[in-house]
């Protein structure tokens, strides 16, 4: 996926549903909310604060708000994307810029808004830091190792621990905890490339 940098780049890249994309970013350009671009796409904020996002996909344009959760819904339109993995984040998808209802969309949009002016947030679950045995083993045998995985951010190690402990085979663990070793050496994440 492109990450691009401003809103321009993003719409001048987008093959299908433009016209759905159009829409919503003038209703939400119509209130009080600030575009910006995160991910590689336009985010609408308050005080910094992510309030509503637009993106289109092969079969449908939609727009989601950060917290949902939170939104009444009494249309029943919004959907969770990903059930169980999902907290906070609820989407409404539109598959022809004629299911659009600006009037309705903007009901959410405003109470989005005030939501955030309300303090509604879903917080991130802090989810303990769990190394798996074959990383505790080479951190055990190598003090030098062990101090530099030390000194990386809690998100870092845990990415390191996660990548290890998601691999099913003994060989894959192996071939995982020997790419990262020196990686965790030059203080690199398992996922900065990415950043």
């Amino acid at each position: 996926m492109e990450m691009h940098k401003t809103p321009e780049a993003y719409f001048a890249s987008v093959n299908e549903h433009l016209d759905i994309l159009q829409k919503l970013r003038s209703i939400l350009l119509n209130t009080e909310l600030e575009e910006k671009m995160k991910w590689g796409i336009p985010t609408y904020c308050l005080k910094n604060k992510n309030v509503a996002g637009i993106s289109a996909f092969k079969s449908y344009a939609g727009i989601w708000f950060f917290n949902g959760v939170f939104l009444k819904d009494p249309k029943g339109v919004l959907i969770n994307a990903q059930e169980g993995k999902t907290k906070g984040l609820r989407q409404w998808r539109f598959e022809s810029i004629d299911d659009i209802d600006e009037k309705q969309v903007l009901k959410y949009i405003k109470e989005a808004i005030q939501n955030q002016k309300d303090g509604k947030e879903v917080k991130p679950e802090k989810k303990p830091l769990v190394i798996p045995d074959e990383l505790k083993e080479a951190l055990a045998s190598d003090s030098q190792l062990s101090e530099t995985f030390e000194s990386l951010t809690l998100s870092c190690k845990r990415e390191y621990a996660e990548y290890i402990a998601e691999a099913k085979r003994l060989e894959t663990k192996q071939k995982r905890l020997e790419k990262i070793l020196p990686m965790i050496m030059d203080k690199v994440g398992l996922n900065d490339k990415y950043k």
